[in-house]
């Protein structure tokens, strides 16, 4: 890999690029100026969600690029509240209409259970995955995946499955790297990516982080990010600077050594957001 533009290959064959954007929260104010700066950047892959409101912005922003559809990498994904066959359908058609386009690149279920105590989640996963099998038979999604889904969410849609998943989208970063998902998936070629890839301050207040920026000459985020590269995760940063959004993307001039990347493989858990499937939502000081 030698720019952001540079690609993983998807168990379908899809080109994926190795990093994108993650739009949560990035058109506060209402505006698509956050993305406007990201593509002017030279991102071109982009991460959003029918939950995090951004879609009508990136949909604005791209058309305002005057860069071709095709040019762009797009993943959405079907909420909560929007599972099961019917409403997957009629919420994968809002999102492109939100979007302006007929296609996505990447469609996912954004999470495996609408409720940590949902009984029937299994039922729910697999009638929700039914519909994304048919946009992608259909052609309007090139591949399907999953969100926030452990290996036990994982089990049920491959055993009730027509189509493999091709994603699993999941918090990663230093500190909580979340092995059990990350060998299982990369096991059964399917491609992990990064949510939170810098995992908050505690994660860049961290001495380890500290000593590696100053061994490598960059900053803790590049490191977060290096890190995500070489264990073959995608990291979807988010920022709202020019500088920030381009310092991002200088990943490829250093490497991080075995060693150092056995220390932050081991780092003890931090910087998790709280989020877990199965369990209530833990909050924290940042």
């Amino acid at each position: 890999m030698k720019s952001v533009q540079d690609c993983f290959e998807l168990n379908n064959g899809v080109q994926i690029p190795c990093v994108g954007f993650g739009t949560y929260k990035a058109a506060q104010g209402n505006t698509a100026d956050v993305i406007r700066t990201a593509i002017d950047a030279g991102y071109r892959y982009f991460d959003t969600a029918s939950f995090y409101g951004t879609e009508p912005f990136l949909c604005e922003a791209i058309k305002d690029s005057g860069i071709p559809r095709e040019d762009f990498f797009i993943t959405s994904k079907v909420w909560k509240t929007e599972m099961g066959y019917e409403q997957t359908k009629k919420a994968f058609q809002a999102t492109l209409e939100r979007l302006g386009t007929d296609y996505l690149d990447l469609y996912l279920i954004h999470w495996p259970l609408p409720e940590p105590d949902y009984e029937d989640w299994k039922a729910l996963d697999i009638e929700t995955w039914r519909a994304l099998e048919e946009f992608y038979k259909e052609g309007r999604v090139r591949a399907i995946g999953l969100s926030n889904f452990l290996p036990h969410h994982i089990e049920n849609i491959l055993q009730n499955c027509e189509v493999c998943p091709a994603v699993d989208q999941i918090e990663f970063h230093p500190g909580y790297s979340q092995e059990a998902v990350l060998s299982y998936c990369q096991e059964r070629g399917i491609q992990v990516q990064g949510w939170s890839p810098l995992g908050r301050m505690r994660v860049s207040k961290e001495p380890l982080m500290l000593e590696m920026a100053e061994k490598y000459k960059v900053t803790t985020a590049q490191i977060c990010l290096r890190y995500a590269l070489q264990r073959k995760v995608i990291p979807l940063p988010k920022s709202s600077s020019m500088e920030r959004m381009k310092q991002n993307q200088e990943l490829f001039g250093f490497e991080i050594s075995a060693e150092d990347m056995y220390r932050l493989e081991t780092l003890p858990q931090t910087g998790w957001s709280g989020e877990h499937p199965d369990r209530e939502r833990v909050y924290f000081d940042k």
